[in-house]
């Protein structure tokens, strides 16, 4: 498994390419404007799956215009969110100085679901809390794993829980949901340095105990 991460626009949105050794992957979040992930995925031959949205908020999916071609199978993103692609209110950048709107998902996902790529699997864990519909990827290869948090889980932290759709309780018992992810697992948050899951669950002073 092979990983590229790019941090895109305003707020540094980290943007992820995440594929196999025949080149099968996904885009997880391709936040501001993503020429420079397109132009990666170009040179690099890569056959891009999908592209994931860890939730609907603007600097999560501002690129996705910019890359959207590049997919063969399109947008995919949580049932809860999936308002987001298509309202500039609903993804918050109506307030933040660059409208979005895009046209609506290609697939809607739910908790459990699970997407093949290539010799990847993508494994949807729902996470809400910062918003409705968020959720994080489990991606698998073999033994080998990572976890794509979105805005859920920072390194020493979590996502903001006073906008629209979130509530702190719930993003708490999300996290509990990833008790079940060995330690060892690194973790790569939605903006921000990556971490493990032992790590927050020794360290950081929000995961439930």
């Amino acid at each position: 498994m092979k990983m590229k991460r790019f941090a895109l626009g305003a707020l540094w949105t980290n943007c992820y390419v995440v594929w196999d050794e025949k080149g099968n992957g996904i885009i997880v979040d391709p936040g501001g404007p993503a020429e420079e992930v397109e132009e990666f995925v170009k040179k690099n031959d890569l056959h891009i799956h999908w592209i994931i949205l860890t939730h609907g908020h603007g600097d999560h999916l501002g690129g996705v215009a910019d890359v959207r071609n590049l997919s063969e199978h399109g947008v995919a993103i949580h049932e809860e969110d999936a308002a987001s692609l298509t309202s500039a209110k609903s993804n918050l950048s109506a307030y933040m100085g660059q409208t979005v709107e895009l046209a609506a998902a290609d697939r809607l996902l739910t908790d459990g679901d699970e997407l093949k790529v290539g010799s990847l699997l993508v494994k949807v864990i729902h996470t809400p809390g910062h918003t409705l519909g968020g959720i994080g990827l489990l991606v698998c290869e073999g033994s080998d794993m990572i976890y794509l948090s979105g805005d859920t889980l920072f390194a020493r932290s979590i996502g903001r829980t006073d906008l629209p759709g979130g509530d702190e309780g719930t993003l708490l018992a999300s996290l509990k949901k990833l008790e079940s992810i060995p330690d060892t697992v690194k973790v790569f948050p939605g903006h921000g340095p990556e971490t493990t899951i032992g790590d927050e669950k020794n360290y950081n002073p929000y995961w439930p105990r």
